[in-house]
């Protein structure tokens, strides 16, 4: 076994997921490494966070919504090689939350059945998880 150099990087992901079933996207803004990309909102754990707890403060940040930390339904995860660093990314599913979700940074919004999700373009390691998506929403 060879050891790699290769850094970790730890992010969490939501599945936002509204009372007529529909999942939100959001559009990584011009600029931003993967631009014009469609991903599950989310973002990085910072040190001591758990991954909801993390995912909580990124959608309060990105998003302008309280989410119900008990509600958050693990459902999957991503495991990606980029270049420069491998990304390890657990999908929540948020049905509760308080708040108009709003786009606070910039970024386009968009409301989608899980079955339509492949029609967005996504960064690789979004992809994989709309399987588990259509197959728990249809």
């Amino acid at each position: 076994m060879t050891q790699s150099s290769t850094r970790l990087v730890l992010v969490v992901a939501a599945a936002l997921v509204d009372p007529d079933g529909r999942v939100l996207l959001a559009q990584r803004p011009a600029g931003k490494q993967l631009a014009g990309l469609w991903e599950f909102p989310g973002g990085k754990i910072e040190p001591g966070e758990r991954p909801e707890q993390a995912l909580a403060r990124e959608l309060a940040e990105e998003l302008g919504i309280d989410a119900c930390v008990s509600c958050m339904q693990p459902l999957a995860f991503a495991s990606h090689a980029y270049e420069d660093f491998h990304l390890l990314m657990p999908l929540f599913v948020c049905r509760r939350w308080d708040g108009m979700v709003v786009a606070k940074e910039g970024q386009a919004l968009k409301w989608a059945r899980a079955r339509d999700l492949r029609n967005f373009p996504m960064p690789p390691a979004d992809a994989p998880l709309i399987d588990p998506l259509v197959a728990l929403l249809g």
